[in-house]
């Protein structure tokens, strides 16, 4: 069972199994006219009774999705391995006979960090990652930094449309992130009146979803649904933004990104699999453009940290506005 590090820091003896319920399983039904009082029974079932006298009665079951765990801040237990295995190391393997073509994208931030882990380059640290799939069974392995750059160029544009012709549906302050934890704060905390000032550019992740589902699946000639899309993601979070409605395809009943694997979870993949991988070799990098691939890669921008996407914004917005580019760090 695989778990974020926010759940491993605990250190909690207290993983529910399959066959126990989740802390908040529940849904009342309000009545204005009668009250009522919620108790738990000895066999740990909760029964609202109501105050006129009636027979306590079992409370409905509500559906516990997969958005509403992560999302979730109620839950003391640690029940995300439960929920989430549509989004595991566990479907990913499943996936890969199963007919379809399958493809991995690489963040940038998780290329980083296993390369910080082995000691080894950017560029070698992609080389070798092509290979491990490639060995494993997948057919095409990206690079997400030409999504990214795609995602700081559109927000950076909706920004100066934005400021040249606010309005009601489009205001300022412009509240832009790629963080899908921070999203799911601003739409549950303050609802209607933020979301006009959140942009409604896609995140790197979600932008790469769509050129592999929409324009690669064109390209090799076959239908969305026949592609298996995999994301390589330095956060559990990024499992909520891939399985969110917005993202899914009703007719052809697929997602733009059908699995997210984090970072810790590639290095249980190399671990389970017992992959020496400093030693092994490195293989052509895969491209879905004509000059992506290693340039993409060794010419990536600085602008993939906390504060990206202000900083690539400000300095877009002073030169298309005023004429006036800054310079420097």
């Amino acid at each position: 069972m695989s778990f974020s590090s926010a759940l491993k820091l605990t250190n909690l003896d207290d993983f529910i199994t399959p066959s126990q319920a989740c802390v908040l399983p529940v849904a009342v039904k309000k009545n204005d006219s009668k009250k009522a009082q919620i108790s738990v029974s000895s066999e740990g079932y909760v029964e609202t009774d109501l105050v006129t006298g009636e027979k306590s009665v079992l409370t409905e079951k509500a559906t516990i999705t997969l958005n509403d765990c992560l999302a979730c801040s109620g839950c003391i237990t640690s029940a995300e391995s439960i929920l989430i295995t549509s989004q595991s190391a566990k479907e990913f393997y499943s996936n890969l006979n199963c007919g379809k073509v399958v493809v991995v994208s690489v963040s940038p931030q998780s290329r980083c960090s296993l390369a910080a882990c082995f000691g080894l380059g950017n560029l070698q640290t992609q080389r070798k990652l092509t290979t491990m799939f490639q060995k494993l069974g997948v057919s095409y392995i990206f690079d997400t930094t030409f999504a990214r750059e795609f995602a700081l160029l559109e927000s950076a544009n909706e920004f100066v449309s934005r400021y040249r012709n606010t309005n009601v549906a489009t205001p300022l302050p412009m509240l832009s992130s790629a963080c899908p934890g921070w999203v799911c704060y601003a739409e549950k905390t303050h609802g209607e009146y933020i979301l006009p000032h959140i942009s409604t550019t896609k995140s790197p992740q979600q932008i790469m979803g769509t050129l592999v589902k929409k324009y690669f699946a064109q390209k090799l000639g076959v239908s969305s649904d026949k592609i298996y899309h995999v994301t390589v993601m330095p956060c559990y979070d990024k499992k909520l933004e891939a399985s969110r409605k917005d993202f899914y395809d009703d007719i052809l009943q697929t997602r733009d990104v059908d699995c997210v694997l984090a970072t810790n979870e590639i290095l249980d993949i190399i671990q389970e699999n017992k992959i020496d991988f400093p030693n092994l070799e490195e293989s052509v990098l895969c491209s879905m453009f004509e000059g992506d691939g290693e340039k993409s890669i060794l010419g990536a921008s600085l602008n993939g940290g906390s504060g990206g996407y202000l900083d690539f914004i400000f300095r877009y917005a002073a030169k298309e506005l005023f004429g006036v580019e800054i310079k420097g760090d």
